[in-house]
């Protein structure tokens, strides 16, 4: 067993290095420097720094029996590796029982045991810190706890990015963003780094020498999968040079991107489809006007610009539903403010489109309080609340305005006499996109936008809008808002 820990030679030697960094000294030489001081004070044969890179490990720094191993590489598909980066940070081994062909150079030379320190950033691998010893020296705890405190310094050394690291392709291995792996021809986990676990939730214990917990892509293609929790990956694959059929693969969560692509893909999809009826209306009766002036009625032409106006007014509807979705519909950065409720609902009513004006029932007490709020937003509520309305219930059909408050909030509601929501569409109504019945042949057009800018506008002052079932048929729509 080697003498104990010669502390007054390591701190005089940790000494000796921090006058070197305050110098301006950096990288390599303070590296080498400070496994100059181990080796003496920890007694070892022979000391070695590993600095990892996505290629592999590749010995920088090397001291007393292992300085001859300088440059070598340290092969992601070698058994060593894998020992190296799972495992406790701080471990000890017989370089005699591990495969490889450096680890059965260094055991030729009769440096048998190894104890190694893994530098660690945040949880990520930077490299490896070997101190080797002759077959008949056993290291104890002592050297193991110095051994981790020295690889913590180097470490710390990449972290401030003085020098180190040496080669520009790392690091690391482990401290990749993306989740990586290394397979066997079985595709049985052999290598699995901290991000690996982070991505899938499973930590190295759960993954090494395990099943890969997904599909493995041939090599040099790319393969998205979904996992049972519904999260994405991109895998990607590709094959390990030297002996053994080895893989190394890398994976991400792309769970985010996949949730934008297909907000995208259906925001295409359902605007293309509402933008397509009053266009093709609009260009029709405009078409007819053009052709046929002179062989029309007055009452045809007349018909022709009504249609023509009611159609643009959708069309213009359309189009601020969809800016107000992009700019996530709000007040901005108004203050809310007092405003007379009652007044705001009856101006916002005659404001509405007329076939709609013309069925709107207005009930509202006198002495309704004020709310607190953003007051110009409050007619693209009542828009959308009562083009709803109309939309689902039969033409010509009485539409209610009405109004109460408490002692805390104010509130109106939008009644129709129409087909009724199902209590199971009540909450999923207000989701962007969202409509009741799907496809090209759906009874009721829309974007599936008006709903969800309203709770979005009513949440953003302190207020809540819900849907029920109206009693008699129909659906009642309510909005609460604070009382001013």
């Amino acid at each position: 067993m080697p003498e104990r820990t010669d502390y007054p030679a390591l701190i005089a030697g940790h000494t000796v290095v921090i006058e070197m960094i305050n110098s301006g000294d950096s990288g390599l030489p303070v590296l080498t420097q400070l496994l100059r001081v181990a080796q003496s004070a920890l007694g070892a044969a022979g000391m070695a720094f590993v600095e990892f890179a996505p290629s592999g490990g590749r010995v920088i720094s090397a001291t007393g029996a292992a300085e001859w191993t300088v440059g070598r590489p340290l092969p992601l598909d070698n058994q060593a590796t894998g020992c190296l980066l799972a495992g406790p940070r701080v471990h000890q081994a017989r370089l005699d029982h591990v495969t490889g062909k450096l680890a059965g150079e260094l055991a030729e030379r009769g440096l048998l045991r190894v104890v190694v320190a893994r530098a660690e950033i945040g949880g990520l691998i930077v490299g490896s810190l070997h101190a080797l010893y002759h077959g008949d020296e056993e290291p104890g705890a002592e050297q193991h706890g110095v051994l981790g405190y020295l690889a913590s310094c180097i470490a710390h050394m990449y972290g401030d990015q003085t020098g180190l690291p040496v080669h520009g392709d790392g690091p690391v291995v482990a401290a990749l963003a993306d989740g990586l792996a290394v397979v066997d021809r079985e595709s049985y986990v052999r290598l699995w780094n901290p991000a690996a676990a982070q991505v899938t939730g499973r930590p190295a214990g759960q993954a090494l020498n395990q099943p890969l917990p997904f599909p493995l892509p041939p090599p040099g293609q790319v393969l998205d999968h979904r996992l049972p929790d519904g999260r994405w990956l991109r895998i990607t694959s590709g094959e390990l040079p030297g002996p053994g059929v080895l893989r190394v693969v890398t994976f991400r969560d792309i769970t985010d991107q996949q949730r934008r692509d297909h907000d995208r893909d259906l925001f295409v999809a359902v605007t293309s489809h509402e933008l397509r009826t009053p266009v093709t209306v609009i260009k029709g009766y405009a078409d007819t006007l053009t052709d046929h002036w002179e062989s029309l009625t007055e009452t045809d032409r007349r018909q022709a610009a009504r249609v023509i106006g009611q159609r643009a007014n959708e069309l213009a509807r359309l189009v601020d539903r969809l800016l107000s979705s992009a700019a996530e519909a709000g007040p901005g950065d108004d203050p809310p403010a007092p405003y007379d409720l009652g007044d705001a609902l009856r101006a916002a009513a005659a404001d509405l489109p007329a076939e709609l004006r013309h069925r709107i029932l207005i009930h509202l007490p006198a002495d309704l309080p004020k709310a607190l709020g953003h007051r110009p937003s409050l007619a693209t509520v009542l828009t959308e609340l009562s083009t709803n309305a109309g939309k689902y219930s039969p033409p010509g059909s009485p539409i209610e305005i009405t109004a109460t408050a408490d002692g805390q909030t104010v509130s109106f509601r939008v009644s129709d006499r129409g087909i009724g929501i199902r209590p199971e569409h009540v909450e999923r109504a207000f989701d962007r996109f969202w409509q009741g019945e799907s496809g090209d042949r759906r009874r009721y057009p829309g974007a599936g936008l008006g709903l969800y800018l309203v709770r979005r506008i009513v949440e953003r002052q302190n207020g809540w809008v819900s849907l029920r079932p109206r009693a008699g048929g129909g659906t009642v729509a309510e909005v609460r808002l604070r009382r001013g």
